[in-house]
Order: C-alpha cells, then structure tokens, then sequence
C-alpha cells in the first residue's frame, strides 16, 4: 500500500531504497518555490542507522 508523505505520522513503518524503516519525527516545511510543502523525514533502519530525506509532502512512500 502507498501513501503520500503528508499522510504518513510517528511510528509508521515506510520502505525507502529496499530498507524497512520506522519514522522517529516527522517535519512540514512551509510552501517552497515549486508550489507544495516540503516534508522532513527521520528514520531509522532495521539496522538501527538513522537516515533524513527530504521529499514533497505528494510523494508516494510504500507503507508496511
């Protein structure tokens, strides 16, 4: 199942480049020159690193 970035919340678990990951905090910057809202994920990886992405708050994440 997908969902868009703006729908995802705390503790969801995503699939980001083949890894399972959770989300430890989620951010909404304000609305940028392209015309959407930025959205700033922190999550963390079945191994235990922690990665940031950025991405458009319409972007498709594959959820668990």
């Amino acid at each position: 199942m997908k969902k868009n970035a703006k729908d995802l919340k705390k503790s969801d678990k995503i699939i980001v480049a083949g890894q399972k990951c959770t989300i430890e905090n989620i951010e909404f910057s304000e609305i940028g020159k392209q015309g959407t809202r930025k959205c700033r994920l922190e999550l963390k990886t079945e191994k235990g690193e922690n990665l940031v992405i950025i991405r458009p708050e319409d972007y498709p994440f594959e959820v668990e």
